[in-house]
């Protein structure tokens, strides 16, 4: 992409930006991916430092790019949204759940699987009370973000719907097949 239309996009009041978004770019946000497909504002590598300046973002989606990476390249990709968002900004995760064939069956997704526990160590406190070598303070290769955030499933069961929502909370936390993603909502803290 030329620098030129690089910086007409930086220069919009409210930038969201949907990174991997492939063919499948959300309406009003700026496109991201590897690759220049139909849609693609911005062709760039996940794993260099994003072309937008710190706290300049104000949302952005990764629906079903992260399990693409191994563990350590998703520190890299959490800390580099923290940078770039601004205070209060937000990102929306989506994941195929860890415990659904979805998970396993592209040969591309990386070990381990995205996990509901991934979320506890974006969050600074938490991590340094439970896990401080995953941190930035001892692991120059750790995390650096500060994320608050809500779990959720998507794509339910269809032999689930007819069950109570206690049940259905059931399988969604130990079935495999109950749910097909996971949804994570985190919020950019100071």
């Amino acid at each position: 992409m030329a620098k030129r239309a690089l910086k007409a996009i930086q220069k919009q009041e409210v930038i969201r930006i949907d990174i991997g978004c492939g063919k499948n770019k959300r309406p009003d946000f700026i496109g991201v991916d590897r690759r220049k497909y139909e849609g693609v504002d911005v062709v760039t590598d996940l794993l260099k430092p994003w072309p937008w300046k710190n706290g300049t973002v104000e949302e952005i989606n990764a629906s079903h790019v992260l399990e693409h990476f191994t563990g350590r390249q998703r520190v890299w990709i959490f800390n580099e949204m923290y940078r770039v968002l601004r205070e209060g900004g937000t990102v929306t995760i989506t994941t195929p759940h860890w415990a659904s064939q979805r998970a396993y069956g592209d040969f591309t997704h990386q070990w381990p699987p995205v996990a509901e526990s991934l979320y506890f160590y974006v969050n600074r406190n938490w991590r340094k009370e439970n896990a401080p070598d995953n941190d930035i303070e001892w692991n120059p290769d750790g995390y650096n973000c500060h994320f608050e955030g809500t779990m959720g499933y998507g794509g339910l069961h269809p032999e689930l719907f007819a069950k109570n929502t206690e049940a259905q909370h059931f399988a969604m936390k130990f079935y495999k097949e109950a749910v097909a993603d996971m949804v994570a909502t985190l919020v950019k803290k100071p």
